[in-house]
């Protein structure tokens, strides 16, 4: 393949924190290039686009962060001919401070407007112009998660609702647990089927939180009345206690109460395979679905 086709995957975000003023973003000074610039870094193999903005923010920064709403994807040419893609997230900082390291030896919070003026790059003020389209304090994050893997039904004696992870749905419940992490995930429901707690269960080990079975989220009860599990999945989101939930629940449930959400409040959903052990990250303002993205599982299905 020759360099003019190669891509280069990057990622990064806004990070932004309220002040006195308002709210403030960051941008970072890279002496490398004498520029300001959003913070971010090229993905590392294997790695999940959305940990790596995570990862480059506090490496960058010295902020810790939590992940928000996916922003946009930005791309340019390279002068060694390959292409460039870089995607960026909304990233509230939640502790810390600016550390000086040998990306970036100083970090500036502004206003986004004065931001817009300050950085170096045309892509940066794109990404900074959709951060501000949308009112950050007003949004918040829900996750909804199909379950990890959990062998076939067939090959399963007892009654299905007991049917547990495999070794390979072991490890991406393992691994969902840093995902989870990044987004500040606290609250965690799922329905009520062995296999959907145990894709929560390593995350609420690690938070040391409980997993709150849902009986309205199941496929055999979202069948029945699928009203009823929506309508539940509309009480979660609006719950006011401030905390970023994770809702685990199965392959025949998810996509057709997204496409459900979708439509009533106009908002488009991301292709997706909807594959075992993936996310959706719902940007919400209240009940009512912003935008939607699909977070591929961290392991490959």
């Amino acid at each position: 393949m020759s360099s003019t086709k190669k891509v280069v995957w990057a990622a990064g975000g806004v990070l932004w924190r309220r002040s006195a003023n308002g709210i403030e973003v960051a941008t970072v000074h890279r002496p490398r290039y004498d520029d300001w610039s959003l913070p971010k870094g090229k993905t590392e193999p294997g790695e999940l686009l959305v940990a790596t903005a995570a990862r480059e923010l506090v490496e960058e920064t010295g902020y810790e962060v939590r992940i928000g709403q996916y922003l946009r994807t930005v791309e340019y040419r390279l002068n060694s001919g390959a292409q460039k893609k870089v995607a960026y997230w909304s990233v509230a900082a939640v502790g810390g401070e600016f550390v000086s390291n040998h990306e970036c030896d100083s970090a500036r919070w502004t206003s986004v407007g004065e931001a817009i003026k300050l950085v170096s790059y045309a892509a940066d003020r794109k990404v900074l112009r959709a951060f501000a389209s949308e009112p950050v304090t007003d949004l918040h994050t829900m996750l909804l998660i199909r379950h990890a893997k959990a062998g076939r039904r067939s090959r399963f004696s007892g009654d299905d609702r007991d049917r547990p992870l495999e070794a390979k749905g072991r490890d991406q419940a393992a691994a969902l647990s840093d995902i989870l992490g990044i987004y500040g995930a606290r609250r965690l429901h799922a329905a009520d089927r062995l296999r959907c707690v145990q894709t929560l269960t390593p995350h609420a080990e690690a938070t040391r939180s409980d997993v709150t079975v849902e009986p309205a989220l199941s496929e055999e009860a979202f069948a029945a009345d699928p009203d009823a599990a929506f309508a539940r999945m509309l009480a979660l989101a609006t719950d006011d206690d401030g905390a970023v939930r994770a809702v685990c629940s199965q392959g025949k449930v998810i996509p057709p109460l997204l496409e459900r959400w979708a439509k009533r409040d106009g908002a488009r959903l991301p292709a997706s395979r909807n594959r075992k052990g993936s996310l959706w990250a719902l940007t919400l303002q209240g009940d009512r679905l912003l935008a939607v993205d699909h977070i591929p599982s961290p392991l490959v299905d």
